[in-house]
């Protein structure tokens, strides 16, 4: 059986899985369609508390990933890196399972390596309003690796960079639906600083290809390793391309920088590519169509 805390996508291979999850960004309406699935469990929990099952392998996603939901209870943020992984962890050493943790580009912090190759540290503000997500993942990030140096544990670490696509939630913040839904409803398209920050958008199909890919690899092969997609887009060009799929009156209209936002985003991928025979295949505009049919969906 696979465990996935905060998730689910390996039902199609034919495996059992169990899906743990608190619902605090997420909605059971999401997985709705999976609930008959006889290859598929749901559970209510909250991975800070520890959890006893019986798994093969463990995919750890928890955590909010939007600065609105992370900053709305920082503390809680950084015990769900913190003592989520602890909790996996100590599950993966008691009956013996494969982990894998979902880390993120932001343990690169406001980098100053483009691209970034994962040989690199990272330059991160450890008090600022981001920290308690960055540091709980660069935490998390710690102990799996010593984990897997005192406990021996089979691990396996991703450094995931801003993903989007279909069920993502609509209020949670991030650039994509914002966009998307201030294009639909055509409100003013709200861009931070002068636009010209950019970050490298990794459709979700693609993500969880490389994810199982690399739960896949051998055991000597733990990572970290980024994915992403390196092609890299400012916002004003996001707003720009979103205006004209969705055919939206909306204008542009500019606000502060937030605190510490990084200025530039761009997952160097070559290790991927040669690890696991991965790059994404899904480009901007096609994902962006998919994600802004779903959005519409809603309505």
């Amino acid at each position: 059986m696979y465990l996935l805390s905060a998730g689910s996508g390996l039902i199609k291979e034919g495996h059992d899985v169990l899906c743990i999850d608190n619902f605090f960004t997420g909605t059971k309406d999401n997985i709705l369609h999976l609930l008959n699935n006889p290859h598929f469990e749901v559970m209510r929990h909250d991975i800070t508390f520890p959890l006893y099952v019986e798994v093969d392998e463990i995919y750890n996603l928890a955590c909010p990933a939007s600065p609105i939901h992370y900053q709305f209870d920082p503390v809680q943020t950084t015990k769900t890196s913190v003592h989520g992984a602890i909790n996996m962890l100590g599950l993966a050493k008691r009956v013996k399972a494969k982990i894998l943790q979902a880390s993120t580009s932001e343990v690169y912090g406001d980098p100053e390596v483009h691209p970034q190759p994962e040989s690199y540290w990272g330059r991160v503000n450890p008090i600022g309003l981001r920290s308690c997500y960055d540091e709980g993942k660069r935490c998390a990030e710690t102990l799996f690796f010593d984990y897997h140096r005192q406990h021996k544990l089979r691990i396996k670490v991703a450094r995931i960079f801003n993903t989007y696509g279909p069920r993502m939630h609509p209020n949670d913040g991030r650039v994509v639906s914002n966009f998307i839904l201030q294009a639909l409803r055509n409100d003013p398209i709200t861009v931070f600083g002068d636009g010209s920050q950019s970050r490298s958008f990794c459709y979700v199909d693609d993500l969880i290809e490389g994810l199982i890919k690399l739960m896949n690899t051998l055991d000597d092969f733990i990572g970290p390793i980024n994915l992403g997609n390196p092609s890299e887009i400012s916002m004003l060009e996001l707003a720009g391309k979103i205006l004209k799929i969705t055919h939206s009156k909306s204008k542009v209209v500019f606000k502060p920088l937030p605190q510490d936002d990084p200025v530039r985003r761009r997952p160097d991928i070559t290790l991927a590519k040669e690890k696991l025979n991965w790059q994404p295949k899904v480009g901007l505009e096609e994902g962006l169509g998919r994600t802004i049919e779903y959005f519409k969906s809603l309505s």
